[in-house]
């Protein structure tokens, strides 16, 4: 079991943890609150104009203070996009993430649990998922059946992802199924669902959690690059990646900031989310400790 008053002290006493969660807050209330923060809506046809495109930022000489961050070349406020784009980067990550924890872990229990043929017949079809890497099993399903938009990303990422919860927590069932409390629970009458639930489960998930908190920046990242290869999002919905995909092409012309700071966000989230999934990775596993 996780000792939770000592993990919270630990917490409260490292500043890379504390600072890792200040900058995933803040990025995470701008998400939520994109209607009432950012500027305008990007993709509100009411809200641009063509005549406003490629503006540099207000700083800058010919910039405006309506704009802060400069516009696209549709004349979309990057700020504003930025902001409507973490909201899509957070709702694939956590979408990801809780899709593949729950799927992973009741196969995974299934499988540690009962063995026998369900194990080999849930294992042999982890093993198969695994030879295809994430990406290419993510980019053929959204391009070969012409998938676009949150849900089809979610659910392409979660066909692969969910495979690790369910390894680890088979792994995980096998070995809590061995020890002398499960045999008790076993000998005063309890059901299988009472012990898969009330006694293997807590003692089995807190290794999801690190897994999770690791995974949540790569599903991030694999989402943007989907979209920067214009097979994650629609035209119609705003992506860190895509804002990338659609400025790169500008660089060489001097026009920088559709695609830098795009790219501080995304660098800066993934760094703040993996830092994060370290120090949590060594506060649970006591032989880093």
């Amino acid at each position: 079991m996780i000792d939770t008053r000592k993990v919270l002290r630990h917490y409260f006493k490292s500043p890379t943890a504390l600072f890792c969660t200040i900058i995933i807050l803040f990025f995470g209330v701008l998400a939520i609150g994109a209607d009432w923060i950012a500027p305008d809506n990007p993709y509100d046809l009411r809200t641009f104009s063509l005549s406003d495109r490629m503006k540099p930022p207000a700083w800058m000489q010919g910039g405006s203070v309506a704009f802060v961050l400069g516009t696209d070349d549709q004349g979309h406020d990057i700020l504003s996009t930025i902001i409507y784009g973490l909201r899509t980067s957070f709702l694939v990550g956590f979408g990801v993430i809780a899709l593949s924890t729950l799927v992973g872990s009741i196969l995974g229990l299934i499988a540690g649990y009962f063995g026998r043929l369900i194990d080999a017949a849930i294992c042999r079809i982890a093993d198969v998922m695994l030879s295809f890497p994430a990406f290419l099993m993510a980019l053929l399903l959204l391009g070969v059946l012409k998938w676009q938009g949150e849900i089809p990303v979610i659910l392409a990422i979660s066909a692969i992802f969910w495979v690790r919860y369910a390894r680890v927590m088979r792994g995980n069932v096998l070995a809590e199924k061995a020890r002398e409390y499960v045999d008790a629970a076993r000998s005063l009458g309890a059901g299988h669902l009472r012990i898969i639930f009330s006694h293997l489960l807590p003692n089995a998930v807190s290794t999801l959690f690190v897994i999770a908190a690791v995974d949540l920046g790569m599903v991030i990242v694999l989402e943007s690059t989907l979209s920067f290869l214009g097979v994650g999002m629609p035209l119609t919905t705003p992506s860190l990646g895509m804002m990338i995909a659609s400025g790169y092409n500008y660089l060489y012309a001097g026009i920088w900031w559709v695609v830098l700071f795009p790219g501080l966000v995304l660098a800066l989230l993934i760094l703040a989310i993996n830092l994060l999934g370290d120090w949590l990775r060594r506060e649970l596993n006591p032989r880093m400790q």
